[in-house]
């Protein structure tokens, strides 16, 4: 799972450095969990079975006659999204939960057209045309995990009320590699681009959505699509960072600035100009990137804090690990972000550990950008307000 994290951030920070990644995405990352998840629909607040980092959402007719549910990852970091679709062998394609889409079975389907605007926005993900007719895309993931099918159009269905008409999504007929080894259908990818689910559903649930990730296997979650006029007495709870932007950047990824770093109450003795590069938010990294120097500072105040703790080795990049066994309780320190604008973020205990590590790890230099990761967001709903260039943080919210 460390691995194929480090992967996804070298990817990432090739692609914000302008690096030739054309041919490649980034992989979904994940901490283990397997929750069950509800999905809260700003029209109708009808809720779907989900799991961790995962939704269920149906794919084609919404009067039911063709509807297939769907589980797929949750991804904030990529742009177009894809589920298997019929015919995909198992020789070629990974296993799945739930039943193949079968694009024959809806009345509501159909091929994109390699002459449309749509199949020209797929830019780097287009593969060509299938019978000089049919728009083809393909990823090859930063694991070397492939995804390659028909581009396609239908209705997706989140609830009785919320149907996205002509949805435009990848009719993957074969993919193989370690991205694939959840029992998903494929990815919801909540990117910044053009072909992303939070565009194209933009007049309906306006380029806004949140999650809540549980803190553990136990613990309920959601993602909701959308501001619901309810939620507004909630504001108040709400701290709020600027959503940076710049046209040298690709608009997949959202990135935030931190500021500082508190442990147990004391800011780390970090000059400003370490936090210059900005971060990287994703519902699918695992483990925060500082810049060394913040790092090496957090570390150093973490340890000093633990030391009637026994250590144990480390676990692939995680270099500070304790042996909790026999221990009845822990007592951690407190760690908090401060994000630019004010914005302090209290991390949950769960956002402070991975199986006995501290969930943190350093970048190769202070200038590279760093990343906050899915453990430091957990209990966290984080709102990714596009419209409003922002991005807000309700502690406790699951």
């Amino acid at each position: 799972m460390l691995d194929a994290d480090q992967h996804r951030v070298g990817y990432i920070q090739k692609r914000l450095a302008g690096g030739d990644t054309s041919n490649g995405v980034a992989g979904a990352s994940w901490d283990g969990q397997t929750t069950d998840v509800g999905t809260y629909l700003p029209a109708s607040n009808v809720g779907v079975g989900a799991v961790s980092h995962k939704m269920i959402g149906t794919t084609a007719a919404p009067d039911g006659t063709s509807a297939v549910r769907q589980t797929v990852i949750i991804d904030s970091g990529s742009d177009v999204p894809w589920v298997q679709c019929q015919p995909c062998p198992l020789l070629v394609c990974h296993p799945q939960r739930d039943p193949l889409f079968d694009p024959a079975t809806s009345t509501t389907y159909s091929a994109v057209p390699c002459s449309s605007a749509a199949c020209a926005r797929l830019g780097p993900y287009r593969r060509g045309c299938s019978a000089n007719v049919q728009c083809q895309f393909g990823f090859t993931y930063t694991d070397g995990a492939t995804a390659t099918g028909t581009y396609s159009s239908d209705d997706l269905t989140l609830g009785p009320y919320d149907v996205v008409r002509g949805f435009l999504f990848g009719c993957a007929h074969a993919d193989r590699g370690s991205t694939f080894s959840f029992d998903v259908s494929g990815t919801l990818a909540l990117g910044g681009g053009a072909q992303s689910f939070v565009q194209q559903t933009a007049t309906q649930y306006g380029r806004v959505f949140s999650y809540c990730i549980p803190p553990s296997p136990s613990s309920l979650g959601f993602i909701t699509l959308g501001v619901p006029p309810q939620r507004a007495a909630l504001v108040p709870t709400f701290v709020s960072t600027p959503l940076l932007s710049s046209s040298s950047m690709p608009p997949t990824f959202y990135r935030v600035l931190l500021r500082a770093i508190i442990v147990a109450g004391r800011p780390l003795p970090v000059p400003p100009t370490v936090f210059s590069a900005s971060s990287v938010i994703a519902s699918t990294i695992v483990i925060s990137r500082l810049p060394p120097t913040a790092y090496q500072a957090l570390r150093a105040a973490f340890r000093s804090a633990m030391t009637m703790y026994r250590t144990a080795p480390p676990v692939s990049i995680l270099d500070t690990c304790y042996d909790f066994t026999g221990v009845r309780s822990i007592t951690l320190p407190s760690i908090a972000l401060v994000f630019d604008g004010g914005a302090t973020v209290n991390l949950d205990a769960a956002g402070i550990l991975l199986q006995g590590c501290l969930a943190f790890a350093p970048t190769a230099t202070d200038r590279m950008p760093g990343f906050i990761g899915n453990v430091q967001q957990r209990t966290l709903e984080v709102v990714y307000d596009v419209p409003g260039k922002a991005i807000r943080f309700r502690s406790a919210a699951c």
